[in-house]
């Protein structure tokens, strides 16, 4: 694959974090029964920077959680070669029934993820609402599914790929597009 540009730099990154996390707290009037849960592997980190953002504007600590989708997959991701599931693990610090749980996770692409993470929570407890916030959202639905919050829209091709590092798993900051 060659590198085709850089969507958002670490300052851009932290801009659109800032401004998920205004719209979050505008549209939920505050931080009441508000919980994040950040789908594995990039929306954890994501989701944590979210909460830091609600607390540096709201003086506030959100609960979070960590969503493993894996066996909610209509592709599931396997241990070597013996076709059995990797599980990871899911772990959400509070409870989350009847509450206004925000999914978090890196780029949104055909829905198929956040379709298998709405039938995880809905394993976990019934929240009262669930919203949709995406770093990056590429277009390309297979499902209709859209999200309340969006960091970039970044419209491509079926021939392009769009990677997410985060300092927390990949040691650098940056959104970029890559042509296969």
């Amino acid at each position: 694959m060659q590198k085709k540009a850089t969507v958002l730099d670490q300052a851009a990154i932290q801009r659109a974090l800032t401004r998920i996390a205004h719209e979050i707290l505008e549209r939920n009037k505050g931080v009441n029964d508000l919980i994040l849960v950040g789908i594995k592997t990039r929306g954890v980190p994501l989701a944590k920077r979210l909460k830091d953002k609600i607390v540096q504007i709201e003086g506030v600590e959100v609960p979070t959680g960590e969503l493993d989708i894996t066996l909610y997959r209509d592709d599931l991701s396997t241990v070597d070669d013996r076709k059995e599931p990797k599980i990871n693990k899911t772990h959400i610090e509070d409870s989350i029934e009847g509450k206004k749980l925000i999914l978090v996770d890196d780029v949104l692409f055909t829905g198929r993820t956040v379709r298998a993470a709405m039938d995880a929570i809905v394993d976990q407890g019934r929240p009262s609402s669930i919203q949709l916030a995406v770093l990056i959202d590429r277009g390309h639905r297979e499902l209709p599914i859209r999200a309340d919050y969006v960091g970039k829209n970044v419209p491509t091709s079926q021939d392009e790929v769009i990677t997410v590092q985060l300092n927390e798993t990949d040691q650098s900051d940056e959104v970029s597009i890559y042509e296969k």
